[in-house]
């Protein structure tokens, strides 16, 4: 549950902010993926969501969906596997659909785990187009996309490598599945995803959704067989003083506090609202001390506690109107 969004939405500040998301590899097997339905909802209608999947009808299926429930916020879904170039490529479809890749699986090794062939083994290939995220959002006129979502099963190295030129001048968080070990053969793993994004300057904040594997019945409860997978999370430092300037920019790092608070970052979140007070709060738009003095009193601890004894709030002191801070009451006017 988000933090600061409630009262951003509450007082317009999110008004003018149309957020983009593009979810790769976006087969809606969980209440998580429909995104619309989730914080990301608080944006709507100016929230515009892209699915791309190699399985048409799962494509289908989630534009129908997106059609009978009349959603006030723009989605649909593109039957289009992405990798890192334009041409044919050959999709390994496997027992259970959603572990299909553009990597062979490496049965070797996937037998010495429980349960993960009858999941993860090959069971016919199909030749297919591929095309890249850039092609796409080029043609399409796409100049923007703030949140990148990433689950194609080992390929999510080569989707990053065709998304170069949206990366640089738009994507501001990345959520990508990695893989610590060859499930496919000659995959890439989380190294190699993970020095890519640092060099297009994106920094790791958590690994999510660790999936481990045991390989016999037996097991220890404290180290439940080996790390195989997980969601890894990356954000841009929009603060820092070496950060791309085309990036730079207020509206943008709001995007990126908005993303951060959605993605439970809430400290990151109040780390980069102060900021847009402290730098541009002159003028309205981006003076945000309100909402973080209106966020903060949500929490009894910090109000039993004083809010004036927060450094934060000492901080953003001269920026805030309409409140005593000493006593957290509204200032009324005769």
């Amino acid at each position: 549950m988000s933090f600061f969004l409630p009262s951003l939405k509450k007082s317009g500040c999110l008004d003018q902010t149309h957020l983009v998301i593009c979810n790769v590899g976006s087969r809606k097997s969980q209440i998580k993926d429909d995104y619309g339905s989730q914080d990301w909802g608080i944006f709507a209608p100016h929230l515009t969501i892209y699915g791309f999947d190699a399985d048409a009808d799962a494509c289908e299926a989630a534009n129908a969906d997106i059609e009978a429930r009349q959603v006030n916020w723009t989605e649909k879904h593109i039957p289009l596997a992405l990798g890192r170039s334009v041409g044919e490529s050959t999709l390994y479809v496997t027992k259970h659909p959603m572990c299909s890749s553009l990597y062979a699986p490496n049965e070797s090794y996937l037998k010495r785990f429980q349960k993960l062939p009858d999941l993860v083994n090959l069971d016919f290939t199909a030749e297919i187009e591929t095309s890249t995220l850039d092609t796409f959002c080029k043609a399409e006129g796409i100049n923007e996309i703030d949140f990148l979502q990433i689950d194609v099963q080992g390929a999510n190295l080569l989707v990053l490598e065709g998304a170069t030129w949206i990366l640089e001048r738009s994507i501001l968080a990345v959520q990508v599945e990695v893989e610590f070990s060859h499930l496919y053969i000659n995959q890439p793993l989380f190294a190699d995803v993970d020095t890519y994004l640092r060099k297009q300057d994106f920094t790791l904040f958590d690994l999510m959704t660790a999936a481990r594997c045991v390989r016999s019945p037996l097991y220890s409860k404290t180290r439940p067989g080996q790390l195989l997978w997980a969601d890894a999370l990356y954000f841009r430092d929009l603060i820092q003083e070496e950060s791309s300037e085309i990036l730079k920019t207020p509206n943008q790092i709001l995007k990126l506090a908005c993303i951060a608070d959605i993605m439970d970052f809430t400290d990151y979140a109040l780390e980069l609202l102060e900021y847009l007070t402290l730098q541009y709060g002159n003028d309205e738009k981006y003076n945000f001390a309100n909402n973080i003095i209106e966020s903060l009193t949500q929490i009894p601890e910090l109000v039993q506690q004083g809010l004036s004894s927060l450094p934060v709030v000492a901080r953003i002191r001269d920026y805030v109107s309409g409140y005593d801070i000493d006593s957290l009451s509204v200032k009324t006017t005769s």
